[in-house]
């Protein structure tokens, strides 16, 4: 389905209204899972969409008990290649609340946005507030290091820094540009506007999004603010053992340079002094040229790399044929845009997907 012609999207919308009329809803999912335990029998819970599976982590555990948390994107589902059905529109227009990252990681967003009819819907952007950066659109610029100079210092306030809540509410919820108009493309693509998405793979930048998403959550049942605060202290004290954790691991690596399938890691390599050297750019469909192969086997080649990461969404070819190419072992690094079904049954999340990617960054830093 494109959402580029107007047309189109008004015959999305009049199916939404359909299907909402008809009180479809979706079927139970993962998201549905947010509590084993329930508020008082007359208090209703909040219904919160999220746009793929961070946002679902995060907001899950701000919202604790008092908000049912639905995940718009399938699990095992890449989502690059999503895009909302109608029943999804419907859903999204009967929610209290709609947490997306933004900086272009849901390129349908801004179209399906314009198409809602329900003001008091609150709107987050997780990344709102998050200087970004710009994007890796081929996997060339082995020269760029995503470990150039940066306040670390300034990182690790921001991790620690009482932040003004009254502030993030307007910043989570207000509109906002971030200089990029991805969703209006002339037909529908993965670009990303030329900006990085994959701001929560930084555990800093992943308090941020948490912090933004309390606001949110805040503004839609104010009478519950100080619980949502409490919970949101409780998670970021995780985030704040995990970016730990990665410093230390890091500090005296072997090697600062790791290869990766495609350009997810610019905010974690940032963070942590690291340089990541992307096989294909910021979307992980998008197919390396044979010269930008020949980049990266060269780069493999004159730094003696013996592991090439690959993720579990999508296929792993192109890292086993530069591997081979090499003499190298493959390895998951994972950019933890979803879950697969074994990983959800293995009962993994957010923090528990970190700490094994900081275990292969460690055995790989230091071969």
């Amino acid at each position: 389905m494109k959402f580029s012609k107007k047309s189109a999207m008004g015959l999305l919308f009049s199916l939404t209204l359909i299907v909402a009329g008809c009180g479809q809803t979706k079927p139970a999912s993962d998201s549905d899972a947010a509590s084993t335990s329930t508020p008082a029998a007359t208090e209703k819970k909040l219904n919160v969409q999220v746009s793929f599976y961070p946002m679902y982590e995060f907001t899950k555990n701000v919202a604790g008990d008092l908000a049912d948390v639905h995940t718009l994107v399938p699990a095992g589902m890449e989502p690059h290649d999503w895009e909302p059905t109608p029943q999804d529109i419907a859903s999204i227009e009967t929610a209290d609340v709609l947490v997306y990252n933004g900086a272009g990681m849901e390129s349908w967003i801004d179209q399906v946005k314009d198409s809602l009819s329900n003001d008091k819907l609150v709107q987050v952007e997780a990344s709102q507030g998050i200087d970004l950066l710009e994007g890796v659109e081929d996997g060339h610029h082995h020269g760029d290091s995503s470990a150039d100079e940066h306040d670390h210092d300034h990182a690790d306030e921001a991790t620690t820094e009482e932040h003004d809540h009254e502030h993030g509410e307007e910043a989570a919820t207000e509109e906002h540009d971030h200089e990029h108009d991805a969703g209006k493309e002339e037909g529908h693509s993965h670009d990303h506007g030329g900006l990085d998405p994959h701001v929560w793979l930084s555990p800093v930048l992943a308090v941020q999004e948490v912090r933004n998403i309390e606001a949110g959550l805040a503004q839609a049942a104010p009478e519950h603010a100080e619980q949502f605060k409490q919970n949101a202290d409780a998670y970021i004290a995780k985030l704040e053992t995990l970016d730990q954790e990665f410093k230390a691991a890091v500090t005296d690596s072997k090697r600062k340079d790791f290869i990766t399938q495609h350009a997810a890691f610019g905010y974690l390599a940032q963070q942590y002094g690291l340089q990541q050297v992307p096989i294909a750019g910021l979307s992980p469909e998008q197919e390396p040229s044979a010269a930008q192969m020949a980049s990266v086997i060269d780069f493999a080649k004159e730094h003696q790399v013996k592991t090439i990461f690959f993720e579990t969404l999508v296929s792993s070819k192109v890292s086993e044929t530069i591997a081979s190419e090499v003499g190298a072992k493959t390895a998951v690094l994972n950019p933890i845009e979803g879950l697969t079904e074994e990983e959800i049954a293995a009962g993994l999340d957010y923090i528990g997907v970190m700490k094994q990617n900081l275990e292969a960054l460690k055995l790989t830093l230091n071969e």
